[in-house]
């Protein structure tokens, strides 16, 4: 997937400005696609020069015109061959995993204090991913095809935390088997 598909997908259903969207992607989108706000500025004058997305200018009193874009609909067009396309299955890159490998005496402590954090932030994402499916996913027989796709996505975000969870409680286990040694 590449980062013009993700904006694609957020204007699909809604006018967004380049602020608002940056927005979607330090919230919803961020918790599976990371791009920082030049990426995503970058990428929506090469979606609007491709003709993928369209923009207006809205006048605002004591402020800066702002811009907002919208999927067209040859972005459309794309987007729904994109779709189609086969998907590549992702795969992990994390540096922790990379020092876990250099695992020794001088830096053990340090190790395990970098799982305790990485399982501190996890269980922060996975309460939160438990409140907006709650607030917004709960019935998932009532929502709409589009939002059923969503609450799948959430739904693989909280079964990924749930097994890091997992995963770093089984790791800092064995690492304290490994300072009694």
């Amino acid at each position: 997937m590449s980062l013009a598909h993700a904006i694609m997908t957020a204007v699909l259903d809604d006018e967004l400005t380049g602020y608002e969207l940056a927005k979607r992607f330090d919230t919803s989108l961020g918790f599976f696609w990371q791009a920082s706000h030049q990426q995503i500025y970058r990428e929506l004058k090469t979606l609007s020069q491709k003709n993928y997305l369209s923009s207006r200018a809205i006048s605002q009193q004591k402020r800066p015109d702002k811009t907002v874009y919208r999927l067209t609909a040859e972005g459309q067009e794309h987007l729904h061959a994109w779709v189609h396309q086969t998907t590549k299955p992702r795969f992990v890159k994390d540096e922790l995993f990379i020092k876990l490998y250099n695992l020794a005496d001088d830096n053990l402590t340090g190790l395990v204090q970098e799982v305790l954090e990485r399982r501190e932030h996890v269980q922060r994402n996975l309460s939160l991913y438990y409140r907006i499916r709650e607030k917004s996913y709960a019935k998932f027989s009532t929502l709409s095809t589009r939002m059923k796709g969503v609450a799948l996505v959430l739904d693989a975000g909280i079964r990924d935390a749930e097994s890091i969870l997992v995963w770093c409680d089984s790791t800092l286990e064995r690492l304290a088997s490994v300072t009694e040694q």
